[in-house]
């Protein structure tokens, strides 16, 4: 089953990479860019029987190794209909 992980900084926690990039927006032309907030994205085809497994599985590495529950929070999708994520 596919499931994606969307990883962030958590809100109270200060972005210098998405401050540079909303400045490099900023100098490009974008000046209705106010803020940018960087993350990661992962993607993990797992084998589970169900949706609500798969979940619990990802949401169990995520915490283990993919965000640092500290600074980051992560978000689980779970694609229960067998198709690739677009």
């Amino acid at each position: 089953m596919r499931t994606r992980v969307f990883v962030t900084l958590k809100p109270s926690v200060f972005d210098p990479q998405g401050r540079t990039i909303a400045a490099a927006l900023g100098s490009l032309g974008y000046g209705s860019v106010r803020d940018v907030r960087q993350g990661k994205y992962f993607e993990l085809d797992v084998d589970a029987e169900t949706p609500a497994a798969a979940r619990t599985l990802v949401s169990g590495i995520a915490d283990r190794l993919l965000a640092n529950p500290v600074i980051e929070s992560y978000r689980v999708e779970v694609d229960d209909h067998g198709t690739e994520p677009s």
